[in-house]
């Protein structure tokens, strides 16, 4: 039998001996399914101007910036990328579903 350590009265462990713990169960979820990517419209906190929001796509910040560039030169817009999500000025939401479709995205309209 191993000699137990201790710190301060905490039985210590040695990484061997541990057990995988559910969190990291849940940080390789499966692909099967495809992505649902969300296209809506967000006013809240820009004065009043509309902005669409394109949430749910699969890629690094990279990719996100390359395909924003595509989106913005299709609706002739500005827009950035934050936090994992595209912002296009502008509602065009019509067209960008219509040509995030084309790429092969599961592309919904959000919001009403």
């Amino acid at each position: 039998m191993k000699p137990v350590r201790t710190f301060r009265g905490v039985v210590l462990r040695d990484a061997a001996e541990r057990r995988p713990s559910s969190r990291a169960k849940q940080q390789n979820p499966a692909v099967s399914a495809p992505a649902r990517v969300r296209v809506g419209r967000e006013v809240a906190g820009r004065g009043g101007k509309a902005v669409t929001v394109i949430s749910g796509l699969p890629f690094d910040e990279t990719q996100l910036g390359e395909l924003a560039t595509r989106l913005k030169r299709l609706c002739g817009a500005g827009g950035a990328v934050k936090n994992g999500v595209i912002e296009i000025q502008g509602d065009h939401r019509d067209r960008l579903v219509a040509e995030l479709c084309k790429l092969g995205f599961e592309a919904r309209r959000a919001g009403g």
